[in-house]
């Protein structure tokens, strides 16, 4: 085959995949940048309010990360059995499952907010600066209130995804993440009739974003045409027990796959907190602009999720493999600007989140150690965008089996040890912690991609 001919088939070949994951990705990526934007807007307010704040919320969020991601992963469950339903047009039964999800989501995020609440109480034995443990303590109780809307709002984001309706979601986020900000503002530093609330004022603010969230969900799928015929199959009589259990055999194993990833990355604020409220305040502050990078390829593997899904009920393995390999496409390209915007972008944004009111050697020392682990960060975001297309890709197949052993040796088995090694061992720091995630992320990718080409529909 000569090069022209070659060149038209491989664009006939993806150009209409291509086509597909742009609309479904693009309202979920601007989801993704609200996400971002929140998420800059938090660091940076509380970071710019004092570094101890910084350094307190670091550490709160390191341990809310695990549950709060986990019960994002469960809600994730839900999208390959809607999509597939709604490939072969059956909304009735989509509402079923919905309903279903709900439930189970709720009964579990319940568990998380009771396990959390017994961790409170030992909050002093983490090894943190005991200057902090004040904040931390506020901060965590404040906290506690998300589990059960995150699971509830993840859920209708999920199956609104998953019926190829992005666009509600993106919208009812970008509503939410101006809430946020707006009471940012008024809380942490006390303007107008507030009180001044530091740190304890960005946690009311996210609370109150998330309850807000998912009353719009709800509301939007109780009025909407749009899910009529859905909410027939949803308010039916009849037993949900035997699709609870199909729901949580969909959703179990993704729970526990983003469960053990972010395991590594929120054991990794508890340790670099081990070095100083400077090590750990630069941790979060890359953590908080690393996810430039994992939101945008988030976006275009929850459409792979979405595509793969709309495949699995057609049974239609080839479709299947062209959406996730254009997936592929799209993230690999979207890493290297990703690449550039740290590298050259960098020196910039950091400097923001720092209060450079106070201690002057201190906030030097912050913005120096944030700038040392730009190098590891560039580093991984191919591995980063791989694992995350191809797990992905693996969700939307429904066989999820794979991705707890994925995950589990990844970022257990190989990860917490080599943290360990490259941190502590090695007395690197968070700069160690940062290079040892590579190492997670490259086994990750390899695994994923040999699990996905396994997988046939049945």
């Amino acid at each position: 085959m000569n090069p022209i001919s070659g060149m038209k088939t491989f664009v006939s070949t993806y150009l209409a995949e291509y086509k597909k994951l742009f609309r479904l990705g693009s309202p979920i990526l601007i989801s993704q940048l609200s996400v971002i934007i929140i998420a800059f807007c938090d660091t940076l307010m509380v970071g710019r309010y004092s570094v101890g704040s910084l350094a307190a919320a670091a550490f709160v969020n390191s341990i809310y990360l695990i549950p709060n991601v986990m019960l994002m992963g469960l809600a994730s469950g839900v999208t390959p059995l809607v999509g597939a339903l709604y490939s072969r047009g059956n909304m009735w039964r989509a509402g079923r499952v919905t309903r279903a999800a709900l439930q189970v989501n709720a009964a579990v995020a319940l568990i998380f907010t009771a396990f959390m609440g017994v961790i409170y109480f030992f909050l002093d034995h983490f090894g943190q600066d005991a200057d902090l443990l004040p904040q931390i303590r506020n901060y965590y109780l404040v906290l506690l209130l998300t589990p059960l809307p995150i699971a509830l709002n993840s859920l209708l984001m999920q199956m609104s995804n998953g019926v190829e309706n992005t666009l509600l979601p993106m919208l009812v986020t970008v509503v939410c993440i101006g809430i946020n900000i707006v009471l940012n503002w008024l809380l942490i530093h006390g303007i107008w009739i507030f009180p001044e609330l530091g740190l304890l004022g960005a946690g009311i603010a996210t609370v109150t974003a998330r309850i807000v969230s998912v009353l719009a969900m709800w509301l939007a799928f109780m009025l909407l045409r749009r899910y009529r015929s859905y909410k027939e199959g949803y308010f039916h009589p009849r037993r949900l027990t035997k699709m609870r259990w199909k729901v949580w055999a969909t959703s179990w194993p993704i729970m526990l796959q983003t469960g053990c990833e972010v395991t590594l990355w929120g054991f990794g604020g508890v340790v670099c907190g081990w070095f100083g409220a400077v090590q750990l305040s630069a941790y979060q502050v890359v953590n908080t602009i690393s996810q430039l990078g994992f939101m945008v390829y988030i976006s275009f593997a929850s459409a792979v999720a979405i595509r793969v899904a709309y495949y699995s009920g057609l049974r239609d393995e080839q479709g299947a493999g062209i959406a996730a390999r254009a997936a592929l496409h799209i993230n690999l390209l979207l890493a290297a600007v990703a690449s550039l915007v740290f590298i050259f972008g960098a020196r910039f944004l950091i400097p923001l989140f720092i209060n450079t009111d106070g201690t002057e050697a201190e906030a030097t020392a912050v913005i120096a150690s944030a700038l040392a682990l730009i190098a590891p960060l560039v580093f991984y975001q191919f591995f980063d965008a791989t694992q995350c297309t191809f797990i992905n890709a693996i969700r939307g197949t429904g066989q999820v089996r794979s991705l707890f052993l994925i995950s589990f040796v990844s970022y257990v088995a190989v990860g917490i040890p080599m943290l360990l090694l490259f941190a502590k061992v090695f007395n690197l720091g968070n700069l160690g912690a940062y290079w040892s995630f590579n190492i997670s992320l490259a086994v990750a990718s390899a695994m994923a991609f040999i699990f996905f080409r396994r997988i046939r529909f049945r």
